[in-house]
């Protein structure tokens, strides 16, 4: 079989009446794709998580309808989600294979101070310093990208050691450079136009990036070939092989497509801080994971959208700045994205339990099956 499996091979996979669970589960998760939209989208978490969106939206509108129910406040909360939102794609990508990235907060630091260095060394604030700063930032992630690629696709390694390995690595290796102080020598026509500017009279350059990110991504996921394959090898890698899938190779390419936008996510906080902001970082890796989760995608692999991921990251930050707002303390953030998270699991494991029954995967109507016995 050559490389280039054909959609029909995958979108079959059949193996006749002996097949086994593996082939049905690489069936489902592309079978989702050929169902009527209209009756999924009502059905989909990530619709019913931006339901859980717009009502919080709602109420801090009506608590505070002269700060948080302006535009200025809704672009600043915009700009605040750009960076995650960037990692959140990569990440969308990592965990529908059924792995994790833990490294991504390190890969950013690392990232930006390498850049940072050179950027330095070369001197100049023009764009050809940054230029060369960007694509030295883009491709220090993109190889831990692929050293952590290789290690779970080839040595067979946990992704969750190797992520959690190279989150030490990458961190502890930046502030050996650096000798832990922050570099705040940056170039001007990065803080200027990708930090802090704004286009067509008040879009932020740094959401726009990510906007282009996020529909890139959504367009690779929902509309190539490789995301095809990234469904696949998320149901099931022994299915995926045996209808012709490079799954080692895909793996490879995923987690390096993550460690490169990790990568650009470090020259946007170089940009928008002004500095490398090593500690700054070490809650980014689980705000992106619980982000992800939120909006639908499951841990388990085969499931989920760039759009639940745009969703759940939108949850935090509307919540982080609605409490500020409000006066609220902002502890009470991670008490309510916490309890949010623990739903969205729960809600994919009644999802997973109805699918394999053959039942109805809605929520509403497993509440309602159990209130009626």
């Amino acid at each position: 079989m050559s490389d280039d499996v054909r959609e029909d091979d995958i979108k079959k996979a059949e193996f006749g009446p002996e097949a086994g669970p593996e082939t049905t589960s690489i069936n489902m998760a592309v079978d989702r794709e050929s169902k009527s939209r209209v009756p999924r989208i009502f059905k989909a978490q990530a619709f019913q998580i931006f339901i859980v969106l717009i009502v919080i939206v709602i109420i801090f509108s009506i608590m505070a309808p002269d700060t948080f129910a302006q535009l200025s406040n809704l672009r600043l909360v915009v700009q605040n989600a750009s960076i995650l939102a960037v990692l959140g794609v990569g990440m969308t990508f990592i965990i529908i294979t059924s792995g994790i990235d833990l490294s991504v907060g390190s890969v950013l630091v690392f990232s930006g101070v390498v850049s940072a260095m050179v950027m330095r060394a070369i001197g100049g604030d023009g764009w050809g310093v940054a230029t060369i700063g960007i694509l030295v930032a883009i491709a220090s992630g993109l190889a831990w990208g692929i050293f952590n690629g290789l290690l779970i696709s080839k040595a067979k390694v946990p992704p969750l050691i190797v992520t959690l390995g190279s989150l030490g690595m990458a961190l502890g290796l930046a502030q050996i450079i650096t000798g832990g102080v922050d570099i705040r020598q940056v170039p001007s026509v990065l803080t200027t136009t990708i930090g802090y500017g704004n286009i067509f009279g008040g879009i932020p350059v740094i959401s726009v990036i990510a906007l282009v990110i996020i529909l890139l991504g959504a367009f690779l996921l929902h509309k190539t070939r490789f995301g095809l394959y990234t469904y696949a090898v998320g149901s099931s890698e022994e299915a995926a092989r045996r209808v012709g899938v490079k799954v080692d190779r895909h793996l490879i390419k995923v987690y390096g497509m993550s460690g490169a936008l990790a990568g650009l996510a470090g020259i946007l906080s170089l940009s928008q801080f002004s500095t490398t902001a090593i500690a700054g970082q070490s809650q980014t890796n689980l705000n992106v994971i619980a982000a992800v989760v939120i909006g639908g995608t499951s841990l388990f692999g085969g499931y989920g959208t760039i759009f639940g991921t745009v969703v759940g990251l939108f949850i935090p930050a509307v919540l982080q700045n609605g409490f500020v707002i409000t006066g609220v303390q902002p502890f009470w953030q991670q008490v309510a994205v916490g309890a949010v998270l623990i739903a969205a699991v729960y809600v994919d494991q009644v999802r997973r339990a109805s699918a394999a029954r053959g039942a109805s995967t809605s929520l509403w109507r497993h509440f309602a099956r159990r209130k009626n016995k």
